[in-house]
């Protein structure tokens, strides 16, 4: 028999969520990369993924880099066609 390999266990953090902020809605998603750090992904209306390339000491400060980014980049989050980016 061949043991099939475990699945990573994703955490996600407690300060995921939706949010309307300068009239962009978006979801934040923070998840753990299983090694302590932290990965963050907005998500915005029409569904397209925008992930930081960096990942973040604490979930914490993965949030407010996405505050930062939708208050002072919040036409990057406006809906428009599919696609997805990186930061």
């Amino acid at each position: 028999m061949t043991a099939t390999p475990e699945e990573p266990h994703i955490e996600e953090s407690p300060l995921s969520q939706r949010l309307t902020r300068n009239g962009v809605t978006v979801a934040i998603e923070i998840y753990g990369d299983g090694e302590g750090q932290w990965i963050l992904e907005v998500v915005d209306e029409v569904n397209t993924s925008h992930v930081w390339d960096d990942r973040f000491p604490s979930d914490h400060e993965a949030l407010v880099e996405a505050l930062r980014a939708l208050d002072e980049e919040p036409l990057e989050f406006a809906a428009r066609d599919g696609g997805s980016s990186t930061h």
